[in-house]
């Protein structure tokens, strides 16, 4: 402690999941929550005062300043002063976020870099294989997660789990004062300039992607009357997909790792907890769509005309009467037992490197056929998922 007058620590902190090896604290100080972890090597408050509530902080993360809730940093992982992160975060190794962000249910595969001035909420972000091979997100970027009709379904897959974890796909890039308008999907190798707001998905990846304009004309907003759903539904299931996927992935892939470090154990519980918020974020927030649809259907009922009105309202009234049973499904817990052939012969690929290396240069070390394994169980995972949701939104398949 480099003022230890300046260091404030909650009666509900457990003394034992703090390091005693190399944790520095500097200047003003609070750690609260009596789940809250700070692994070996780890740096809080180096640019200013920082906060922490909760979290689960592994080896030589460098927090330099801001306020730091229910949220997961694995190794290395770095955030300059001014940060501002809520429940439902988790950075993987080396993710780096410049000064000023804010980021809440947001989660950073290795290596993905955040600039300055940023809010970058309720998105996964994958891509790129090193620290000179990443995805990165310019300055003054925002994710618009909020719709004027009041509701917050609006999760982005940047990248994907699958592909991702691999850490071997061509890096996303995002130039600096630009947007997303979320939900959307945006695949490996994408390009956004800088200045650009994008609201149109690019799963394929690999493009280079402009203004699509707006010319619009002029029209009639009716708070409450949604139009057609089945795109906002469907990037909701398949993001839910992707954590269930995740949640297999930190099960049985991550646990082999981290379980092996000082305080391992408990980063790897606070990342499956971690999920679980994100899931239930999810969830809840479908939910609140689904029970929008009553005022959506009377109001439509009014207003739009036509056979595309009929499909339209045929949604709104599917998920409004259907959601509960499709929610279940949502719910996990049969992913488990989804490709046991791939996932066990992949984790014997794992298990070997794992002998001699850590998560990082284990998963690099994997051979082309090895990873594309992993990927097929990851993918059936994601792909049953959705299936399996969609039995009970018919209406809402492509």
């Amino acid at each position: 402690m480099t003022d230890p007058f300046s260091v404030e620590v909650g009666e509900e902190v457990n003394p034992a999941r703090i390091s005693g090896r190399g944790v520095l604290l500097c200047g003003s100080v609070k750690i609260y929550g009596e789940k809250t972890v700070v692994s070996p090597g780890a740096e809080l408050g180096y640019e200013g005062p920082v906060t922490v509530e909760n979290c689960f902080i592994g080896p030589q993360v460098k927090l330099k300043g801001g306020f730091f809730r229910s949220s997961v940093f694995m190794e290395k992982a770095a955030l300059s002063a001014g940060a501002h992160v809520r429940e439902g975060c988790i950075l993987e190794e080396e993710a780096t976020v410049g000064h000023t962000a804010g980021l809440k249910q947001t989660i950073l595969f290795p290596f993905v870099t955040l600039g300055s001035l940023i809010n970058f909420c309720d998105c996964l972000m994958a891509g790129g294989a090193s620290r000179k091979n990443h995805s990165e997100v310019g300055s003054s970027y925002v994710h618009f997660n909020y719709t004027p009709q009041g509701d917050k379904a609006t999760p982005s897959l940047l990248g994907d789990v699958p592909g991702g974890v691999m850490l071997d796909q061509t890096p996303i890039f995002l130039g600096g004062q630009g947007g997303l308008v979320g939900p959307v999907r945006i695949g490996y190798g994408t390009v956004i300039p800088a200045g650009i707001i994008c609201r149109e998905d690019c799963p394929e990846g690999g493009k280079l992607l402009g203004s699509a304009g707006q010319n619009s004309p002029e029209r009639d907003f009716h708070f409450g009357a949604y139009g057609d759903i089945r795109r906002k539904v469907y990037h909701n299931i398949l993001y839910v997909a992707n954590l269930l996927a995740l949640r297999q992935w930190y099960i049985h892939v991550r646990g082999l790792f981290l379980r092996r470090q000082e305080l391992g154990a408990e980063i790897c519980d606070g990342a499956l907890e971690t999920l679980e918020l994100g899931l239930s974020e999810r969830k809840k927030r479908l939910r609140e769509l689904s029970l929008k649809m009553e005022d959506s259907l009377r109001q439509g009922a009014k207003t739009a005309k036509g056979r595309r009105a009929g499909e339209m309202f045929l949604r709104q009234r599917e998920l409004l009467e259907r959601w509960p049973d499709a929610e279940a499904v949502l719910g996990g817990g049969g992913e488990d037992g989804v490709a046991l052939r791939d996932r066990e012969a992949f984790l014997g690929f794992v298990r070997r490197e794992a002998e001699r290396a850590d998560y990082i240069g284990a998963i690099h070390s994997l051979s082309g056929s090895a990873s594309a394994r992993g990927t097929a169980w990851l993918q059936k995972i994601v792909e049953h998922t959705v299936d399996n949701t969609l039995a009970h939104l018919p209406s809402f398949r492509k």
